[in-house]
């Protein structure tokens, strides 16, 4: 039988050898970033990986082309690493998600050969679109997580934290109909749709005033018309609504849309709302799955920040797994500031040494927590009580 110490030094050499790899297909994926739903290449990068290190690899699992799901060993003890991959717009991978998917095919790498005598079997669950797409819930309400006992990712960021403060989130289109004329001649036969955008944006911004602290909303216009000599007839909008949990969000959610729906009985334009994607909830972190990532992150040389956890504020689709499965979130530090996520200079940030490094240091800090999962006995009792199953 393998000791834990014994265990965590195989998987440091095992991740020190596969080091240039794992940084190579980080910068890979940085390089060809790829949409939602549309992470073609980057998934059969990391799919390949895990082939070529042992892992039984079914891709294109959950009825969805990007996703995957890997394998290895036999134990009773199912522990999830979950990998996105997708980018943003315009933007590349300005939330370093090249980051995480390498970092956990680090891990899983460095957990295969010890699978078995740890008595786990380690699942990479490559995740598709968690940038309002939903990938992870899509694939829970499939059946890919079935059989999990407890599921982890790293994302990068601007401070180390041992969580990701999250905000339920809804994403939804707002489209307006209304009839086009000529803007000049013949105005009063039109139905401005554009118009019924502003109407609802105006009553967004009178309605922040009576917000809670962590109601948000967001948006953008996406068409707003063809020319400006034509009333336009169609108007769309994207937008986000956040707050502190799922039953909050619905609440909140409730009066932005009462905002689109005075936009249209102003104008006399048609409202729809568009849902894109499933609701994001609020996330559960396990306590004792992140005191033990926190201990070997810090033995491994991380420097944890002081920054307050209610300092950032963002959504994840992981939270909808937490709520079912025991999970984690950690924040690694690539030393982007003054840039943060979502900006261009993060994109840069996550190709740069600080998030190689970030990439073994995640890697190792997530072997090494599940090897303590596995070890401990108190841990592992109850973990193993429950595995999730979908429905």
């Amino acid at each position: 039988m393998t000791t834990t110490e014994t265990a965590k030094q195989l998987a440091r050499t095992t991740i020190a050898d596969a080091g240039d790899r794992l940084i190579g297909l980080s910068r890979m994926i940085h390089g060809h970033p790829e949409l939602g739903f549309e992470e073609e290449q980057a998934s059969r990068w990391c799919a390949e990986a895990l082939t070529d290190g042992g892992f039984t690899v079914e891709r294109g699992t959950c009825e969805l082309v990007t996703a995957f799901a890997a394998s290895a060993g036999t134990g009773p003890l199912t522990v999830a690493i979950c990998a996105e991959y997708d980018a943003l717009p315009e933007i590349g991978h300005a939330c370093g998600h090249n980051v995480i998917a390498s970092a956990a095919v680090g891990a899983a790498l460095a957990l295969a050969s010890l699978a078995d005598d740890l008595g786990i079997t380690v699942r990479v669950l490559g995740t598709p679109a968690e940038e309002g797409g939903g990938g992870k819930i899509l694939m829970m309400q499939r059946g890919g997580f079935d059989g999990v006992n407890a599921a982890l990712m790293v994302h990068p960021s601007p401070s180390e934290l041992d969580r990701m403060p999250c905000l339920a989130v809804s994403h939804f289109d707002a489209r307006y109909t209304g009839k086009e004329a000529h803007a000049s001649a013949f105005p009063e036969l039109g139905v401005n749709a554009a118009d019924a955008i502003t109407v609802a944006q105006v009553a967004i911004g009178l309605l922040r005033q009576h917000s809670g602290r962590d109601d948000q909303v967001h948006g953008i216009v996406t068409y707003g018309g063809a020319a400006p000599n034509i009333v336009p007839a169609l108007a769309v909008a994207k937008f986000y609504v956040r707050a502190e949990t799922l039953q909050a969000l619905v609440a909140w959610e409730r009066r932005v849309v009462r905002c689109f729906e005075a936009g249209a009985l102003a104008t006399g334009a048609t409202l729809e709302i568009v849902p894109q994607g499933p609701r994001y909830s609020e996330f559960l972190t396990d306590e004792e799955m992140a005191a033990l990532y926190r201990s070997n992150a810090e033995a491994i040389g991380r420097v944890f920040s002081t920054v307050p956890q209610g300092a950032m504020r963002a959504s994840t689709d992981m939270g909808n797994v937490s709520l079912a499965i025991p999970s984690i979130h950690p924040l690694l530090a690539i030393d982007s500031l003054p840039a943060v996520n979502h900006q261009a200079g993060f994109a840069a940030a996550a190709a740069s040494p600080a998030a190689d490094r970030a990439v073994l240091d995640g890697a190792l800090a997530m072997a090494w927590t599940t090897i303590d999962l596995a070890s401990d006995e108190a841990v592992r009792r109850r973990l193993s009580t429950t595995a999730y199953r979908h429905g």
